[in-house]
């Protein structure tokens, strides 16, 4: 057995044997004084108790579901609309087949099951409002412009207008509607549209196939008060006028592509300058799609198409194609009114 003993100002290891002898051993040279190492060296810093950890206040998880109103009534659809609703999934439809008019496509004789049935379905809007309503009216083109102006004087929204069929006797059109509010209110504009369709066929069995009076033969527009009316200089070409006024969007590749590239409102003058035509395109973002068509129409300027162009830009924007029939100036006058609802290059008065 050994044992250490440690003896001021030296060092001396005791060597005790089992029959309890000890033998001495001398420390090394220049060895240091274990004692004056022990007393020198600085305590350990005494341990420090970890803070308490502060608890964190549960949050309750984000809810992903929107809430929404109460589910849409059957028999307020039914009043509103005058149709006759079906529910599914929590939507109340109510359609209405086109067999007033026979239509051929691609010389077949197409019933109304294989795509003309108009249709308006309801649902529960966001919290506060009641509904929400969209639908796809089939229309022949005699009928687009009243039952355009019917909406929006009476609070749905016109979306998109576009053909589906090729080869279509007559041509038939589709109008996509929307809007957010009360039964009462957007079934009172679906049903609105069905007694302007058929005051429409009342006076004529068949659909039209014109909008009025012929344009002269030659034409003749001075481009001085077309001009004035814009603000800018057009383009004359064979007694004819033209304006176009560019616009800007990010296409999807990141580039900018603006006027050049075809995004642009531009306006198209034919005739004398009283007996004119208009014919042209509107590049609107979707904010202002609502307010232009209410501002052609206000000035009788018909509605030809609404669609897209391309896909991914941002902002978005929506091209409505018109015709117009009247003097040059108004016809001009009320395509400005309807500019100054866009943002083009920035010059709008009012931005939507």
């Amino acid at each position: 057995m050994f044992s250490l003993k440690i003896i001021a100002g030296g060092l001396m290891l005791a060597l005790t044997a089992g029959c309890g002898s000890t033998q001495p051993i001398p420390r090394e040279p220049n060895s240091p004084n274990v004692a004056s190492v022990v007393a020198t060296t600085p305590p350990p810093a005494p341990a420090v108790a970890a803070p308490s950890a502060v608890p964190t206040p549960a949050v309750a998880p984000a809810d992903p579901t929107p809430k929404l109103s109460p589910p849409i009534s059957e028999a307020a659809v039914a009043e509103a609309t005058g149709g006759k609703p079906e529910s599914t999934d929590g939507v109340v439809k109510v359609s209405f087949p086109r067999t007033d008019v026979p239509v051929q496509v691609d010389a077949w004789k197409m019933p109304s099951f294989m795509g003309l049935t108009s249709w308006a379905a309801f649902a529960p809007g966001k919290a506060g409002v009641e509904a929400m309503v969209m639908g796809d009216l089939v229309l022949f083109e005699d009928e687009v412009n009243p039952v355009l102006s019917t909406l929006l004087d009476n609070g749905v929204q016109v979306t998109a207008l576009h053909n589906h069929f090729f080869f279509d006797k007559p041509h038939v059109y589709f109008m996509h509607i929307g809007g957010e509010g009360s039964v009462a209110t957007l079934g009172r504009g679906v049903k609105l549209v069905q007694e302007k369709i058929k005051e429409i066929r009342k006076k004529a069995a068949q659909p039209g196939d014109h909008f009025g009076a012929a344009l002269p033969a030659k034409s003749a527009i001075d481009g001085a008060p077309i001009d004035a009316a814009f603000g800018l200089k057009g383009t004359a070409k064979d007694g004819m006028y033209k304006v176009t006024m560019g616009r800007e969007t990010t296409a999807s590749c990141g580039c900018k592509v603006g006027k050049a590239l075809g995004v642009n409102t531009w306006a198209a003058f034919a005739g004398t300058n009283d007996n004119a035509v208009v014919d042209g395109d509107f590049a609107v973002a979707e904010g202002e799609l609502q307010a232009v068509l209410k501002a052609l129409r206000a000035g009788g300027i018909n509605i030809v198409a609404i669609h897209s162009h391309m896909t991914g830009e941002s902002p978005r924007i929506l091209f409505l194609h018109y015709w117009g029939r009247g003097k040059a100036s108004e016809l001009a006058g009320t395509v400005r009114k309807a500019l100054d609802l866009t943002a083009w290059d920035g010059k709008a008065k009012t931005v939507i």
